[in-house]
């Protein structure tokens, strides 16, 4: 039985994705904060919607999806209902696995999990990370939740801000970028559309060729760029501007504010 307290987007995510994958709604129970919320949900995928505490007690995967700043208040309201033989998983950005243990006053295995939003489409990179007493068996379980809707990394914790800087906001990186690329495209005279079609099966297929070639990008890259070229008049632009010292400094600010976030 799997339980996933807080079903917001991206619980119905995960929700979803489980389904897809082949669980039985049957197995799976759920939570909501608005009672519209919860019916709906339970509506359209026929999972049984129960209390946080009678969830906390009857799974034996319990995953914690609300906003971080409800997770304290999530925790104080399930730790008396939450055996010690329960795996817990969260999903909420900045709450440590030391938090979570804290709060639950027992030696419940703790996996903490930064996903991002193309859980939508089943191409989610999901980091998760063990707390002081998760083992590799609650590492497994937790990639075996996580693996219908996307690709599933460990990582130390202490590399988590790291990942949500990378990984988790990187989707609105690629958006900002394709973005100014529409853009140029209608500078130069292209419709709208037309701009945006192009730009995005060229990310598509960029995106493809790296993960699937196994390559380098800069090897991906050299063999667009040629001598005298287009290419490389578009680079040395880029270079100009200091586009690739903008990325550093903006992933690094992104780590810098998930651990304010973190130390609350």
């Amino acid at each position: 039985m799997i339980a996933i307290l807080g079903t917001g987007k991206m619980g119905e995510a995960l929700l979803s994705g489980l389904l897809r994958a082949g669980f039985d709604p049957g197995d799976v129970l759920i939570t909501a904060r608005r009672p519209e919320r919860a019916a709906d949900l339970a509506q359209r995928y026929g999972v049984r919607v129960v209390s946080n505490a009678e969830a906390a007690k009857n799974a034996e995967t319990i995953v914690l999806t609300v906003k971080p700043q409800d997770m304290g208040s999530l925790l104080t309201e399930i730790a008396a209902h939450v055996p010690a033989d329960r795996l817990v998983i969260s999903v909420a950005a900045g709450i440590t696995t030391s938090f979570v243990e804290s709060r639950l006053g027992a030696e419940i295995p703790v996996v903490r999990v930064m996903s991002n939003t193309p859980v939508l489409v089943d191409e989610a990179m999901s980091v998760i990370s063990a707390g002081a007493h998760a083992g590799e068996r609650h590492l497994r379980r937790a990639e075996d939740l996580l693996r219908p809707v996307g690709k599933v990394l460990r990582i130390p914790e202490s590399q988590q801000d790291a990942a949500t800087a990378l990984s988790g906001s990187g989707p609105a990186y690629f958006f900002y970028l394709v973005e100014a690329m529409v853009d140029a495209g209608i500078l130069l005279g292209m419709p709208r559309a037309a701009a945006l079609d192009m730009v995005t099966q060229s990310i598509v297929g960029a995106a493809i060729m790296l993960r699937d070639s196994g390559e380098h990008p800069v090897i991906l890259r050299e063999a667009v760029t040629s001598p005298g070229g287009t290419t490389i008049a578009a680079i040395a632009e880029l270079e100009r501007h200091s586009v690739r010292a903008a990325f550093l400094a903006a992933i690094e600010a992104a780590r810098d504010r998930s651990s304010r976030l973190a130390g609350g």
